[in-house]
């Protein structure tokens, strides 16, 4: 299936380091383009264009650049937002070959039987806990997927799961990921329920007194010319992709002991 084309028109930038600020407020956002060791090309956009391509491209879709009397193949490299406002402040772009092979992160997703919107498992009342939203791949540009599907169908009880190796890669895509990496499991909800009740007691414990839990005053360092931005998926969904909450490792090894249990039991 041949991809739809995606293009963007950018302008030369002169204006660098704080003063983007400006940028902003009139409507731009800055970018540059890295191209294979050659010299960055520093370029703006308008912001609405930005978003968009940004939401349809991601960081797997080649976009067609125009900058200047300059035309690029590119992947989206990396997307910073306004921690607070959680608006596009700067995007690094990546100029491929389009005949060379490159690597991208590729969104997974649930495929359901014609008619259902779930799978077997959640229609019964369990819990799908999502555990990889994205697998890495290789291909030459023109042939990067939008999205990888994995038979939801197949997620009945208490314990099923779908692994990387339960993906379906188009011809001349080869996904890098580890096969045996786990991306959907199915649990009870009282195990779930019982795993959060138990993490959510570990952060207040490790919280400093005066501390709000899970407020860690962690920043992302951004790039020279949006210091004050954090990158697009600390702050933002990933295009194609679902947001999901997921329980820390340990939170999901305990709802798994506890899974196996209740279904002993049963």
């Amino acid at each position: 299936m041949p991809q739809d084309t995606i293009s963007l028109t950018l302008e030369p930038r002169e204006v660098t380091g704080k003063a983007v600020k400006g940028l902003r407020r009139d409507g731009f956002i800055p970018a540059v383009i890295h191209d294979h060791g050659k010299p960055s090309v520093v370029v703006q956009g308008s912001s609405l264009e930005m978003i968009k391509v940004w939401r349809q491209a991601g960081k797997h879709h080649p976009v067609e650049l125009k900058a200047g009397d300059q035309k690029f193949t590119a992947l989206i490299k990396t997307a910073e937002f306004d921690p607070k406002k959680h608006q596009l402040t700067h995007i690094v772009f990546n100029a491929v070959d389009k005949n060379q092979k490159v690597e991208a992160e590729i969104p997974v997703r649930p495929r359901y039987d014609e008619g259902n919107e779930s799978s077997p498992a959640e229609r019964n009342g369990l819990i799908v806990l999502s555990q990889l939203e994205t697998v890495q791949v290789k291909a030459v540009p023109s042939a990067l997927p939008d999205f990888l599907e994995y038979d939801a169908e197949k997620l009945e009880e208490i314990g099923d799961h779908v692994t990387v190796a339960d993906l379906h890669a188009p011809e001349g895509v080869e996904i890098e990921t580890e096969v045996e990496h786990s991306i959907a499991t199915v649990y009870e909800p009282s195990a779930i329920a019982a795993a959060n009740e138990a993490a959510a007691g570990d952060v207040e414990e490790e919280a400093e007194p005066g501390e709000e839990p899970g407020d860690e005053g962690e920043t992302t360092e951004g790039s020279e010319e949006s210091s004050d931005s954090q990158d697009g998926q600390a702050g933002e969904s990933k295009p194609g992709g679902k947001d999901q909450k997921e329980p820390k490792p340990s939170s999901v090894e305990a709802a798994k002991e506890d899974a196996k249990a209740n279904n002993q039991d049963g």
